[in-house]
């Protein structure tokens, strides 16, 4: 009797693809298969409760990431062929991308090596596919960021070494700490810090204000590639939502452990994230919107909505969030005054707002920008006019957990820092917050291996005894070129000889240039 070859449909597909290609092991116990699957005091009743909401498989997914590829390096071509660095706003947008490539590809091949790594630990097979495909997604996104910018490294300096860069510059130590918290904690940990507390709840603070800032700076490749990762951040941030749910209905017992584990991860993005809130208020030349316009939209709101709807698993929203809400008036003008002062060993340029911009902050801030900080910004602008650019060259405290400088200040009083500190086996740590100094307390036998930049320069691990030849020969920074003062630097030269505008001639740029 002839069979005739039915067709599947898309769930008997998926079904065949994934889930019964797994097998139950018969000389091994699964205990010693998948050995770190339990030791967090996660417990999962029943895997085939995983559900992927877009049913993706791998002949599908390489289908659809074919097609997107395609239409992307064709994108990338015409910007080259068209010298679309011309089209830009302003050069001073190009020190956004040295951020971008040094802070945040990166850790897209962080996130591929942790997916990588976590989806072997889980014995569901649904889970694994689902890490296999991120997995992939996270090494793609950092291939292609690399390549969408690479374009900017032929015309403007400090975009040669970004990776380089990224495990040793001071400041880089707080996104690179944050994915290395992650990638040493146990599976289910890491899909709670990366899946749902970065992907779902604090990705769109990231991801909208870079992209959409390209967008007004006249950056189509860097907007293009945008585009092109939107689908798969789309599926990253559903994935996340679905893995806490899933975690939560398998056993009661699992809340309090991913409640912990929200209120540490929530703070650690939020303070990575200054990056992100400086970026927008003074490194874009046309400003897409304020970072407490983004954080009130992103997070009070949606993230609101979304602890609301996790309110019937017992889960609460994160611990702090009430400073950090408070916090969104501070952190970009604190976090900017850091890196004004401290360019000098820093992977790009830093400048004072022009007046106008002078004028949309206190805008954007009618409460605390004229009150707390215009002063001090109309002061060094000041001095820099006159041939005496600030430099600070003392180097700060480091925060032992989120490894940020203390800088940022006391949730009701913005004229003191934020500053706690307690003894563990007769060493005293020191750090930035409440939130840090909680993380801490919860692990201390982690935080203690913590490799703090500015302990390291000092002990002379780090090329030189001083901060000169610390930047020039283990940081790879050309001094003056890639970074300190913009204006009169040799990216604002060529940006003037692009625009066919008249070079720098007044003694006080000249001084500053030198």
């Amino acid at each position: 009797m002839a069979i005739k070859n039915k067709k599947l449909n898309l769930k008997d597909k998926y079904q065949y693809l994934t889930r019964d290609m797994a097998w139950e092991p018969t000389y091994q116990k699964k205990e010693d298969i998948y050995p770190d699957e339990r030791f967090e005091g996660i417990k999962i009743t029943d895997w085939s409760q995983w559900e992927d909401p877009f049913r993706l498989t791998m002949d599908a997914y390489w289908k659809y990431q074919a097609e997107k590829e395609k239409k992307l390096y064709a994108i990338f071509d015409a910007f080259a062929q068209n010298n679309g660095h011309q089209n830009i706003s302003d050069a001073r947008y190009v020190n956004s991308l040295k951020l971008f490539l040094s802070g945040v590809s990166p850790l897209e091949y962080a996130a591929f090596q942790g997916y990588a790594r976590v989806g072997r630990q889980f014995s569901g097979a649904g889970a694994r596919v689902a890490c296999q495909m991120q997995a992939i997604d996270e090494l793609r996104h950092s291939q292609t960021q690399q390549h969408a910018m690479s374009h900017y490294n032929k015309h403007f300096n400090g975009l040669h070494d970004a990776a380089h860069q990224h495990d040793r510059i001071w400041f880089l130590s707080v996104p690179k700490s944050f994915f290395d918290d992650a990638r040493s904690a146990g599976p289910f940990e890491f899909l709670t810090a990366i899946s749902f507390s970065f992907e779902y709840v604090l990705t769109n603070l990231l991801f909208v204000p870079f992209m959409s800032g390209a967008a007004y700076n006249g950056d189509m490749a860097t907007v293009t590639f945008g585009f092109s990762a939107q689908s798969d951040e789309a599926r990253h941030m559903t994935l996340g939502l679905e893995v806490i749910k899933f975690i939560l209905e398998q056993h009661e017992d699992n809340v309090p452990i991913i409640q912990r584990w929200i209120d540490k991860w929530f703070w650690r993005g939020f303070r990575l994230l200054s990056l992100v809130g400086m970026m927008m208020d003074y490194m874009l030349p046309n400003k897409v919107m304020s970072w407490a316009e983004a954080w009130e939209v992103y997070y009070e709101q949606n993230g609101g909505a979304l602890f609301k709807d996790l309110e019937r698993y017992g889960i609460r929203p994160p611990k702090y969030q009430d400073v950090a809400n408070a916090a969104k008036n501070h952190v970009s003008h604190q976090a900017w005054s850091t890196f004004y002062q401290y360019s000098q060993a820093t992977n790009f340029h830093t400048w004072m707002p022009e007046e106008e911009e002078m004028a949309w902050l206190s805008e954007k801030y009618p409460e605390t920008f004229d009150k707390y900080y215009r002063a001090r910004f109309e002061h060094w602008d000041k001095e820099h006019k006159e041939g005496r650019r600030f430099y600070n060259n003392t180097l700060p405290q480091l925060c032992q957990v989120c490894q940020i400088p203390v800088i940022f200040t006391e949730k009701d009083d913005p004229t003191v820092f934020s500053h706690r500190q307690i003894k563990h086996e007769g060493e005293r740590y020191h750090f930035c917050s409440d939130g840090c100094c909680d993380i801490f307390k919860n692990e201390p036998e982690k935080y203690i291996q913590a490799w703090l930049p500015v302990h390291q320069i000092y002990q002379g691990n780090c090329g030189g005894a001083d901060v000169a030849t610390v930047v020039e020969k283990y940081y790879h920074i050309n001094p003056g070129v890639d970074n300190m003062e913009y204006h009169g630097s040799p990216d604002h030269q060529r940006w003037l000889d692009i625009k066919g505008l008249k070079p720098l001639k007044s003694n006080s740029e000249k001084k500053s240039a030198a």
